[in-house]
């Protein structure tokens, strides 16, 4: 399906989007390198996965047989160990070759990531951390056998942006927890073994502190997945609504202790950029399709293009573009940390912002240099354009609350009152 230049230009430095003094580590390099020698199987089956609107198993076969159920898993856990500038430089390269599968393998990944190392620095007593160590043990453990854990957030409200609790509630029941409520976009739905339900605990007058993270077993009764799902892009994610419906669990089931994943919120703001590395991958792969095009290094492409000045101006926009984004990339995800500083936090939203906008730039640039011939389904350009509009859009950072926390954060410092509306 036309994927085989894939091989020739992933290995590119700029495929590999390596700054100068920005190298890899070792374990990066391979991690790297093991997704490369599955990549081009996998941007075949993308072909498929987007027509039919199914999810990519075969793709996530090959992630558990690579290890990668257990990528942000501590080594001694039986995991790689991989830390978030690691995972975030890994899932572009995901991204290069299969949109909808970095997509989803973040949804399972996060689940790892927001439990590993970095709650070991947050506030907890000492209860709280024996708990936790013995529920995310049960949690890797099933990750590292083969089981897919989903993270359904989305409730149609401002609670995945952090406006106001979620409207998902959580009963204290028997010694155990009893949930109720909907997950829109429910990524994975009916092809993952848990859900990572963040809900609210049942309490008076709740607020985000009362944040509740659960993983519901796919097999609970009282828990169905209802609607369709025939959207523009991204289409290989099967985001189906998730119902719950008196779905009962035991405290085994809690990926943080009470209170935990508000704080992590809070002080880890970064984990908030978890799927900005599918879009730099897609807006990586669209412009190296488009240089594949112009030269004819396409199969099915006969006629050389690249002569024109027209076309040699359109691609050198483009790849301003595209190492502007990849800049800000690259420092904003060697800034993670425990309670980073303002400007690191701004850093962050604007990376976001950045990525997700020149994503769908330079696919719709890529669209216009290459021509009509290109928007055919054949080719993987005509799925990483509808694919690239779907990134502006991704709770809990969209382009829109990105844009309304960077206004308020330049101009008042923290804590400043805010003035009245005029």
């Amino acid at each position: 399906m036309n994927s085989d230049y894939l091989r020739d230009y992933a290995a590119s430095a700029d495929a590999n989007a390596l700054a100068e003094g920005l190298p890899l580590t070792p374990l990066q390099k391979k991690l790297i390198g093991m997704v490369d020698e599955v990549g081009v199987q996998w941007a075949e089956r993308a072909f498929t996965h987007d027509r039919e609107a199914s999810f990519p198993q075969d793709n996530f076969n090959d992630l558990h047989h690579m290890g990668f159920f257990g990528l942000c898993v501590p080594e001694r856990l039986g995991g790689i160990g991989a830390d978030y500038r690691t995972y975030m430089l890994v899932a572009t390269r995901i991204g290069y070759y299969c949109g909808a599968t970095a997509n989803t393998f973040n949804m399972h990944n996060a689940n790892a990531l927001w439990t590993a190392s970095m709650v070991d620095a947050l506030d907890m007593t000492p209860e709280q951390r024996a708990q936790h160590e013995h529920n995310r043990s049960v949690h890797y453990t099933r990750m590292l056998a083969g089981s897919i854990y989903a993270q359904p957030f989305s409730e149609g409200s401002g609670a995945a942006a952090g406006r106001h609790p979620f409207g998902t509630s959580a009963v204290r029941r028997d010694g155990g927890w009893v949930l109720n409520g909907k997950k829109i976009f429910a990524s994975l739905s009916g092809s993952a073994h848990y859900y990572g339900v963040l809900c609210t605990e049942d309490v008076p007058n709740p607020t985000m502190a009362n944040t509740l993270f659960m993983a519901v077993p796919a097999d609970s009764p009282g828990l169905s997945i209802v609607g369709d799902w025939d959207p523009l892009g991204m289409r290989g994610t099967v985001s189906r609504t998730l119902l719950l419906n008196d779905v009962q669990l035991s405290d085994e089931a809690a990926l943080m202790p009470r209170g935990v994943y508000a704080q992590a919120a809070s002080r880890y703001p970064h984990m908030f950029m978890t799927l900005t590395p599918t879009y730099m991958g897609v807006a990586q792969a669209a412009y190296d399709f488009a240089v594949a095009y112009l030269r004819a290094d396409l199969p099915g492409v006969n006629v050389k293009r690249r002569m024109y000045p027209t076309k040699q101006i359109a691609m050198a926009e483009m790849y301003i573009k595209l190492q502007q984004a990849w800049s800000l990339f690259h420092r904003t995800t060697s800034e993670f940390k425990l309670d980073p500083s303002r400007s690191e936090r701004m850093r962050a939203l604007a990376c976001q912002y950045t990525v997700m906008e020149s994503c769908a730039d330079i696919c719709s640039a890529a669209v216009k240099v290459c021509g009509g011939q290109a928007m055919l389904k054949t080719f993987a350009l005509e799925r990483m354009f509808r694919d690239s509009r779907c990134g502006a859009l991704m709770l809990p950072w969209t382009a829109e609350i990105c844009l309304d926390r960077l206004g308020k954060g330049l101009l008042y410092n923290e804590g400043e009152p805010r003035d009245d509306a005029v």
